[in-house]
């Protein structure tokens, strides 16, 4: 289970440095993808990508293929190189507004990549949200 969350650097060419208990969870080659529903990218093992494709093709298909435009059109797969880094594609860093720095969010069974700025101002129209989770689990 992914959890925490931490700033990494861009590097010029375009990767980042995954923390080494994410990697290790991952695998050793893995996808990232689009966001669902917010400007981000998703990194994911190789079985809940497949997972969450065979659900894609269970949909209508005009709903299914509006999907596989978006989800399956931007999946690339990946592999750490010796030093840990992972080559975000250019057209998913442009997706994501992601240039020199990168927030890193463990996500239960996946990882979002964000740019800070847009987190921040994400998270700030949450708070309803929050608040209605919250009551919705009793805690």
């Amino acid at each position: 289970m992914f959890s925490g969350m931490s700033n990494h650097s861009i590097d010029a060419k375009g990767r980042i440095v995954l923390p080494a208990k994410f990697r290790e969870e991952l695998g050793d080659t893995f996808c990232l993808v689009q966001g669902f529903d917010n400007q981000c990218i998703q990194a994911m093992s190789t079985e809940l990508y497949e997972s969450i494709c065979a659900k894609i093709l269970e949909l209508p298909a005009n709903l299914s293929r509006a999907l596989q435009y978006t989800f399956n059109g931007s999946a690339q797969n990946v592999t750490p190189n010796a030093q840990g880094r992972v080559l975000i594609p250019q057209t998913l860093r442009q997706y994501a507004a992601i240039e020199e720095e990168a927030l890193v969010i463990g996500m239960n069974n996946r990882i979002e990549i964000w740019n800070k700025q847009k987190f921040d101002e994400f998270m700030g129209t949450q708070q309803s949200n929050i608040a209605q989770a919250l009551s919705m689990l009793k805690l």
